[in-house]
């Protein structure tokens, strides 16, 4: 496989701040995701259970604050834009194959299980902050929210603090 070099980290994020400050030019808003999956499950609630979304507060509060519904909301297409994004990218570098990256002696089920697990928090804990990573942390910092400072600030402390007792699942030692 002759896959091509990652792009130099510093200069993808020097990117990145670009494309955040268009972001917040062209639209008022910040970069974020997890309000796309905050509507997909809505949406999803919607359809499957509508005598619980029309009761329950969440969903209430949740239609009053969004604008035409799931697939009107720019969240949505904007993580559709970094999934086929990511593919054309993975594309034109020679890197797509299925594969799970995972540490020597750690099967694959426990791999999926710390995957799913560490998702499902994170995913819990950008509802319980009001945003992920790159909705209140990155877009937050960009206009120098001091609660986007606090929360990048322990997004990474926190992820520094559990590596150690996780590592494992990636690396030798």
């Amino acid at each position: 496989m002759n896959s091509k070099p990652y792009m130099n980290p510093y200069l993808a994020g020097f990117l990145l701040g670009l494309v955040l400050l268009a972001t917040i030019y062209v639209t008022g808003r910040g970069l974020g995701a997890s309000g796309a999956f905050k509507s997909a499950v809505a949406e999803t609630v919607k359809v499957s259970a509508p005598e619980h979304y029309s009761t329950s507060e969440f969903y209430k509060n949740y239609e009053s604050t969004s604008e035409g519904g799931f697939l009107k909301s720019w969240l949505v297409w904007e993580v559709i834009g970094v999934f086929f994004g990511a593919f054309i990218s993975a594309l034109l570098s020679d890197r797509i194959k299925l594969r799970m990256e995972r540490g020597p002696g750690v099967r694959k089920r426990m791999r999926f299980t710390a995957a799913l697990i560490g998702g499902a928090l994170f995913g819990y804990g950008s509802q319980l902050g009001r945003g992920c990573t790159s909705g209140s942390a990155l877009s937050g910092m960009a206009v120098m929210s001091f609660g986007g400072i606090i929360t990048m600030l322990a997004i990474f402390g926190g992820a520094y603090m559990f590596a150690y007792f996780f590592r494992k699942l990636w690396i030798k030692g």
